[in-house]
Order: structure tokens, then C-alpha cells, then sequence
């Protein structure tokens, strides 16, 4: 047995992009359009400048690993809910269509008031569940949170400057987002396993757009535009950002969804702190809102809410257990 197969890559192959200038006004017509042509060709981009601070970072990181190396049994005490909060365990997803189970663990949780209470209008948004025995974690996990959403923000309107578009296009519907954020924890893959075995399988993300922040173990591949894996290695002090299949329905594929997969042959455990951003979840994603009334558009317009139900209950193996 062995690992599937990637090749390493240059940085030049995924741009890096400094998003500064747009995050403080200074010149945010470049940095769209820099965004722009990015997510028209991989789909994925670096991202510096982002202004999420290395503490928060360090701290967020800190209290997940505290969390994954505890105990199942104790992990169990916050076992994901069907408003897909809290802990889903190792098997728990299948990314792959037609693959094998995920050997990642996740930690997911969302928005909530200082009281910890959210909103209960749709079936993937609900209340946070925190682990007792890593109380530091709630503090950590929604300062991230809310520094990560906040970079997703500023490249929504980098995106909507980039199609020349009115800035605040893609946040008109942003009072109550469905957005969501995950501990994402691998544990070191072995050799022996199957080749078609991984610690996410082969997938595009779901929802408009994912920040992540990984760390410097590696593991994450991305297919390219000829269909080959490759290597997306670890830049300090970056930002990892992917296009997701709403966002590509929303502008009729003009920016690309494109796949990729985690393998961890590091011999390490692994850690990536994800920020899923997804707007209100009535928000009609409809190409024809950008292109015009008139634009024939390849998928028909659907709500944000209703896409994600629908990928999630195809995903995750908690939700037949519950319906």
C-alpha cells in the first residue's frame, strides 16, 4: 500500500495575494481584481495581510489539540447535534461521492451572543456546544470565529469589486449568516491504509466561500486544472482561501469550486482552523442577479438554506441517524 499520489508546486501556481489595501480602503480596486483572476483559474489563493491576530491563532490552536487529545468517551459529551454543532467524530463524514469514510475529527460551531444563544431558524444553525472540561475553549474558538468572519467580509466585497458590481452586493442578505467554523483534526495517516483512503476525501466545499488557516504539518492537495494533485504547502503568516460551490452557482461558474483532499503522511497530527462563511440562509442564489435578468444560467436559482441541507444530509452520516 501507499499513499495517493501529488506533486509539490511552486507558490506561483496558487497566487498569493496581500489583501491590505482592501481591508483598509487604501487601494481596493487592485487587490479585487488580483481576487478576481484568481478565482477564475485554481479557484484557490493565499491570502496575506488577512489581520487575524497570531495570538488568537496560537490560542485557538491551542485549546482544539487540548480537545481532540481528550478521550471519546469524553468528547462524546458534545457529540454533534442536528444543528451541527459540537463534536463529530472520526468516520463521521464522507466528502468523496462513492468514498470512504474521512479519518479527520471536526469541532464545529457557530455564531452566539455573549448569553451563548443563537438563532433557531434553520436546521443548521443552532445552539454551540462547548466541552466542560476545556472551558478556555469557547473563549478561543469565538475570537477566532469572529476575526475569521470578518476577513470572509472583506473578500465577499473584494469579489463584488472584482465583477464590478456594487461593493456591498454579496452581503445585501448578511443580517443573520449561516456561516460556521470547525477544528478540523488528523491524525498522522498511515502507509498501510488503502490508497484511496484519506484524511478528507477528494471534495469540493459546499458553501460561498472557506478560510482556512493551516498549519505547517501539510497534507493538503488541490486538483488542477489539467486534473493533476497538487502539493498546497504551508506559507507562513498566510491565509489558505477556496472558492465554494455556492459561490461558483452564484456567478454561473465564472470562479472556480475546484476539489481537494487532505493526506497527512507527516507522521504528525494535523490542525486546520476553518471559517465557512454562507449569508442569510433565504438568500437566492441566482446568476441572474450579476449577468442580468435575461442571462440563461446553468443551474436554477435555489435558496442558500435549501443548498446546504441538502449537501450536508448527503455528507454527514449523523444526519440519517436523526431524521
Amino acid at each position: 500500500m501507499a499513499y495517493a499520489q501529488s506533486q509539490q508546486t511552486d507558490h506561483a501556481v496558487i497566487p498569493v495575494i496581500d489583501i491590505t489595501a482592501l481591508r483598509d480602503g487604501t487601494d481596493a480596486i487592485t487587490v479585487a481584481k488580483a481576487l478576481h483572476a484568481a478565482s477564475q483559474g485554481m479557484g484557490f489563493i493565499y491570502v496575506k495581510g488577512h489581520g487575524i491576530q497570531e495570538a488568537t491563532i496560537k490560542a485557538a490552536r491551542a485549546s482544539a489539540l487540548a480537545f481532540f487529545r481528550h478521550s471519546t468517551g469524553e468528547k462524546s459529551a458534545v457529540t454533534v447535534s442536528n444543528k451541527h454543532r459540537g463534536w463529530l467524530g472520526q468516520g463521521g463524514a464522507i466528502m468523496a461521492d462513492g468514498g470512504k469514510t474521512d479519518l479527520k475529527e471536526s469541532f464545529i460551531w457557530g455564531a452566539e451572543d455573549a448569553d451563548g444563544n443563537t438563532e433557531e431558524d434553520h436546521p443548521l444553525r443552532g445552539r454551540n456546544r462547548w466541552p466542560t472540561f476545556v472551558p478556555e475553549l469557547r473563549r478561543h474558538a469565538m475570537d477566532y470565529f469572529r476575526q475569521a468572519h470578518e476577513v470572509a467580509l472583506h473578500l465577499m466585497r473584494g469579489f463584488a469589486l472584482g465583477l464590478k458590481l456594487e461593493e456591498e452586493f454579496f452581503l445585501h442578505s448578511n443580517s443573520a449568516p449561516l456561516s460556521r467554523a470547525s477544528f478540523v483534526y488528523y491524525p498522522s495517516q498511515s502507509e498501510n491504509l488503502d490508497t484511496q483512503q484519506f484524511g478528507a476525501g477528494p471534495h469540493t466545499d459546499f458553501g460561498v466561500l472557506t478560510v482556512l488557516c493551516q498549519d505547517d504539518v501539510g497534507g493538503l492537495q488541490i486538483e488542477d486544472v489539467n486534473g493533476k494533485w497538487i502539493e498546497a504547502p504551508f506559507i507562513e503568516g498566510s491565509l489558505v482561501i477556496n472558492v465554494g460551490d455556492l459561490l461558483s452557482r452564484w456567478t454561473d461558474g465564472v470562479y472556480r469550486s475546484t476539489k481537494h483532499r487532505v493526506i497527512n503522511s507527516s507522521g504528525r497530527e494535523r490542525l486546520s482552523l476553518v471559517l465557512a462563511y454562507d449569508p442569510d440562509p433565504d438568500t437566492q442564489i441566482d446568476g441572474r442577479k450579476i449577468f442580468g435578468p435575461h442571462h440563461k444560467t446553468a443551474e436554477e436559482p435555489i435558496t442558500c438554506g435549501d443548498y446546504l441541507i441538502w449537501r450536508f444530509e448527503k455528507a454527514f452520516s449523523y444526519r440519517e441517524a436523526k431524521q
